[in-house]
């Protein structure tokens, strides 16, 4: 057999085992509860792991390598900021969410949670969350299958074309069969294979290379090269601070503060056993992104070294995670790292189409009063499936920017739209319904017009001023609209009482 046609046996497994898990799934699938949220009986270990999974898509073996392969260690501030803010979700998030959206009639989405909380009558603060949800993740969703697309054409030399549209298909299946629980289980054998993928290569590269010691040698060499080649363009790709002002630090570490809005994370929290689940997902979740962060970033670190020494140059840095998979390995091993990829790619787009479906029937369709059997219910949240899913295929059929960048802006929607709403709602008493949805709109425009806006989005990462300006909107116009109601405070202190009853030292 030649080398293609090992890996692609591996990926063919890895492709009928995520089906078969999506099979599985579809049998114990009966109603919309069940579709949109596994019927809140996810244990704290599939609950951190298909929150991992489904949070660090293509980009984490794609995105962060080849920015670390391009300009060196400074782009680790992303990941460190994720990591922070990420561990500060499942410590002060998960658990009042948890407990919040049960209390508050059963909420199984964000936008439904946000009217429930707030008692928003006119239904016009759950349809604008709905709306915005489908906005920003047709785009995320769009990322997924451009990464999808870049694998196959990088390790097989397909066409972006097929590449794309076989990702896309197969994925469609299995999230259309099993809704939630199909992403969330195979969220999980999709972050076991990207935990092996992301330890085993860059172990095997530093030895392939000649020691630790040996890589930063290397990076440093590259260095010298480039900046004799560049002189008005240094680099040292060995420093977490050269090349970066403070402005430029902090904006790559307030990637951390998207967590806190990202619906097709804390949907993981929702779909918790309980709130007291919270803390060991907290720590199953933390041990899982340290060590594939940092996996990532030593991947990029010495496929630099590697390919230096090789007197090869990668056209693409994206695709350093690839080439160094195909160097290091057997080609049926090379196969099942390589689908560690498509396992990054595919549990983030079958867990946004997901939120995309709920988002269509039950914040939409729903909040107009519509109603239909559960089985009609699930064949409409289908059905929402495969439309979202259409839709980011026909996006993607020409990508435009690199997946960090499409990452990042729909990350950016989300961080600033919901993140602030998402804190008050949980952690102060006074948000009313006028002022979620005047903070939400805000947070949503100022992350698209100064996204958009090349001299803004150079100078700082629009989710800082996007966040800002929502929490900053939302309180003051809580403050001008408050009102008393008995019921909203009788529920905020019975979340409190049980997210304290089942809090436990950090």
């Amino acid at each position: 057999m030649s080398d293609t046609a090992f890996q692609m046996v591996a990926i063919g497994l890895y492709f009928a085992v995520m089906l078969a898990i999506g099979f599985y799934a579809f049998r114990r699938t009966s109603d919309l509860d069940d579709y949109m949220l596994g019927g809140r009986r996810l244990t704290p270990t599939v609950a951190a792991l298909s929150a991992g999974a489904s949070d660090m898509s293509g980009w984490l073996l794609l995105g962060v390598p080849g920015a670390i392969y391009a300009s060196g260690l400074l782009e680790s501030w992303i990941v460190i900021g994720l990591v922070i803010g990420a561990w500060l979700n499942w410590k002060f998030v998960a658990p009042r969410l948890r407990a919040y959206t049960e209390i508050a009639n059963n909420s199984i989405t964000v936008p439904s949670f946000f009217e429930n909380r707030l008692r928003d009558k006119s239904h016009v603060l759950r349809i604008s969350a709905g709306t915005i949800i489908l906005v920003f993740f047709t785009f995320y969703v769009s990322s997924g299958m451009v990464a999808g697309g870049v694998f196959f054409e990088s390790s097989f030399g397909s066409s972006y074309l097929t590449g794309m549209l076989l990702v896309a298909g197969v994925t469609l299946c299995y999230t259309l069969l099993g809704g939630f629980l199909g992403a969330s289980l195979t969220d999980v054998a999709q972050g076991l294979l990207m935990l092996a993928a992301l330890v085993t290569i860059p172990v095997a590269a530093i030895l392939a290379t000649g020691g630790p010691g040996e890589v930063v040698d290397l990076v440093r060499a590259a260095d010298a090269v480039h900046n004799a080649d560049n002189p008005g363009d240094e680099i040292h790709r060995t420093s977490l601070f050269f090349g970066g002002s403070f402005l430029a630090i902090v904006s790559a570490a307030a990637w951390g503060l998207g967590y806190f809005g990202q619906p097709h994370i804390i949907v993981r929290f929702m779909a918790m056993r309980s709130s007291a689940d919270a803390k060991a997902g907290r720590r199953i979740g933390i041990s899982w992104m340290i060590l594939t962060s940092a996996g990532a970033i030593t991947t990029g670190f010495v496929g630099l070294a590697y390919f230096f020494r090789e007197g090869v140059t990668l056209e693409n840095p994206e695709t350093v995670f690839l080439r160094l998979a195909q160097e290091m390995f057997h080609p049926f091993v090379a196969g099942v790292v390589l689908a560690a990829v498509l396992a990054a790619i595919m549990s983030t787009i079958s867990s946004q189409l997901i939120v995309c479906s709920s988002a269509l029937v039950e914040d939409i369709y729903r909040a107009f009063g519509k109603e239909a059997s559960p089985t009609r219910l699930v064949t409409y949240g289908r059905l929402g499936v495969l439309t979202v899913a259409v839709v980011a295929v026909l996006l993607a059929l020409n990508p435009d920017g690199t997946i960090l960048d499409l990452v990042g802006f729909a990350w950016a929607g989300f961080g600033a739209a919901f993140g602030p709403l998402i804190i008050l709602s949980l952690f102060w008493r006074g948000l009313t319904s006028p002022g979620a949805i005047a903070g939400m709109i805000a947070g949503a425009v100022v992350v698209g017009v100064w996204g958009q806006t090349e001299a803004l989005s150079s100078a700082m990462y629009e989710i800082v001023p996007g966040f800002i300006a929502c929490l900053v909107v939302a309180v003051a116009v809580s403050l001008m609209t408050a009102r008393e109601d008995d019921e909203i405070q009788s529920e905020f202190s019975e979340m409190a009482e049980k997210a304290h009853e089942t809090a436990a030292p950090a």
